[in-house]
Parts: structure tokens; C-alpha cells; sequence
């Protein structure tokens, strides 16, 4: 269950997948509407921050987790992963072993559940990189078996163009606290709203990981902490 505070909703959404999938691409997009050509690795885990509205005025703190596509299998990943509202499955549609590799980032995900007492977080496949249609392997037929298979929702963007970037953290948000979306809720404008959230660093392996010190996300600058 999402946690509550006075400013509302407050939804930890994990990023899986592989490197150079677009995972850092895809969280500077969203909470801070920015993109860079520039690929630096994300080592272990950063936070991102962004406030959203959903239908009856509902206000959402989303806490965005950028897993390093190193750690698959990695003794800190069950550590970020624990406590997910919301886990995107994120691959790159030009490159189908990121596609392919997913089996083993959901395979991870179970595991973290299966022997919790929290229920299975709100899953989504996200076909980044459609910008780059001509240079597509992945055919959006294996894309929609995985998700039917998987009984998950899917999604399909571009964090390079801002295309249905938010749309889609509006759907996993609205997924996790039930709420239907129409289509006229999927084509509000993103406006970047402030946000206040507190989090905390894990201490040390093994240890729980809760979200530091409070801070706050401005029009044009989003929270982000890195864990390596």
C-alpha cells in the first residue's frame, strides 16, 4: 500500500532493466523534464522526485528509484527493490537482449515478494526508445505476449522525445491506488508540481532501505540521491 502524509500519496516506483536502457533517461525526464545524449552508468541507486494530480484531486508524491543495470542478481537489488508500489520493467525496443534479459529482472522481483507479507507491486512494461522505430527488434507482438503472459500492463515511449513519458508514470500511479484513468486524464498537461518527501540512505547491506532529510522538488530541479 502506498504510504500517506500530509502531502499526500507518497509511491516508490522501482526502474529494472538493463544498462543503457534508458532507466536515467527516462527518471530526469519525468521529474525534471530534462534529457542528455550523454550515457554515464548509474552505480547502485538514485532517487528521483515528482509530484502528481490524479482524478478527485488526489495528490501523488512519486519516489523514483533508478536501479543500476549492473546489480541484476546484485546482494543490494532485493534491498531496493523491497517496498515498490510500482516496479517498471524497462527495456530498449533496437536492442532485444534487454527485451530478453526481463525474464530474469521480474524473476528477481518475485522473489523479493514471495516470502512477504506485501502483496506483489503494480507492474509495467515499458517499451523505451520508439523515437528509433527503424531501428526496432523487438516486435510489438513479443512485446504484448510478455505482458499477457506476465498478466502486467504495458506501455510504449520515448524519454529522448518526452513521448508518453508522463502518461506513463500517470498510469502506474493510478494503477497502484486504483483509480481509473480517462482519456482526457492521460492528456493533462505536465506541469512539474513542488514536492517535500523524507528519505533515508540504507545504512549498510542487508538493512531495510526507507526514503533522507527532507527536501523539496522546485519547477525546474528534481531530489536526486545516489547510493553506489
Amino acid at each position: 500500500m502506498a504510504a500517506s502524509s500530509e502531502a499526500g500519496q507518497q509511491i516508490k516506483i522501482v526502474l529494472l532493466g538493463d544498462g543503457t536502457t534508458g532507466k536515467t533517461s527516462l527518471a530526469t525526464r519525468i521529474s525534471q523534464n530534462n534529457f542528455t545524449k550523454k550515457y554515464d552508468q548509474t552505480l547502485g541507486v538514485d532517487f528521483y522526485l515528482r509530484r502528481l494530480e490524479l482524478p478527485g484531486a488526489v495528490q501523488v508524491t512519486l519516489q523514483v528509484w533508478d536501479i543500476g543495470g549492473q546489480t541484476v542478481g546484485g546482494k543490494m537489488l532485493e534491498n531496493y527493490i523491497y517496498g515498490a508500489n510500482a516496479v517498471l520493467l524497462i527495456y530498449d525496443i533496437t536492442n532485444y537482449s534487454s527485451f530478453d534479459n526481463l525474464e530474469e529482472w521480474l524473476k528477481e522481483t518475485k522473489k523479493v515478494f514471495a516470502n512477504s507479507d506485501r502483496p506483489l507491486p503494480y507492474m509495467m512494461l515499458v517499451a523505451n526508445k520508439i523515437d528509433l522505430e527503424h531501428q526496432r527488434t523487438v516486435k510489438r507482438e513479443k512485446h504484448l505476449e510478455f505482458a499477457k503472459a506476465h498478466r502486467i500492463t504495458s506501455h510504449s515511449l520515448s524519454a529522448k522525445n518526452d513521448d508518453l513519458v508522463y502518461q506513463c508514470f500517470l498510469k502506474a500511479a493510478a494503477g497502484v491506488l486504483k483509480i481509473s484513468l480517462t482519456s482526457a486524464d492521460l492528456d493533462t498537461s505536465q506541469k512539474v508540481i513542488k514536492a517535500d518527501i523524507e528519505t533515508e540512505k540504507p545504512a549498510s547491506e542487508g538493512a531495510t532501505v526507507l526514503l533522507p532529510t527532507k527536501k523539496t522538488v522546485s519547477k525546474n530541479k528534481s531530489v536526486i540521491c545516489s547510493l553506489q
